[in-house]
């Protein structure tokens, strides 16, 4: 059996001058956190998709990376991900880059065998998977 997450999302008017809240009721993390066009195309304060998708990202990708790191005896001791996500305005919205960058301390790998595991991980974690419609590119530092 599968395990299955959830988010909500209300919106109220039309599209720019409206406003919506998201939630994520299971964890509690998000409760109504504002939403609108303006967070999202602007400055204004709030959330947007491409933030949330940014961080589901770099999380799974995160997760990926140790797993396969500590299944091939290299436990790490640290990894941090940065995922930036690319909305294009060319020929209508739509999601055009995902760059993930990546900075591990994991003692006892070389920098030939990190980079081939991260690059499995970037391939196969789940997130990865389903945005593969999306360019994506993975920068991976090995520290020390």
């Amino acid at each position: 059996m599968g395990i299955s997450r959830h988010a909500t999302a209300r919106w109220s008017g039309d599209l720019k001058s409206g406003k919506g809240a998201l939630s994520t009721p299971q964890s509690g993390l998000l409760d109504a956190v504002r939403y609108g066009f303006n967070s999202r195309f602007g400055e204004e304060k709030g959330t947007n998709p491409e933030e949330l998708i940014a961080a589901a990202h770099a999380g799974c990708f995160t997760m990926a990376l140790s797993a396969k790191l500590t299944e091939a005896g290299f436990a790490p001791e640290s990894i941090d991900t940065r995922a930036d996500v690319d909305l294009s305005m060319d020929g209508g919205p739509q999601l055009s880059a995902i760059r993930l960058k990546t900075r591990a301390k994991v003692p006892g790998i070389d920098a030939a065998q990190f980079r081939e595991i991260a690059d499995d991980a970037k391939q196969n974690c789940p997130v990865s998977k389903a945005l593969s419609a999306v360019p994506l590119s993975l920068e991976a530092e090995l520290e020390g």
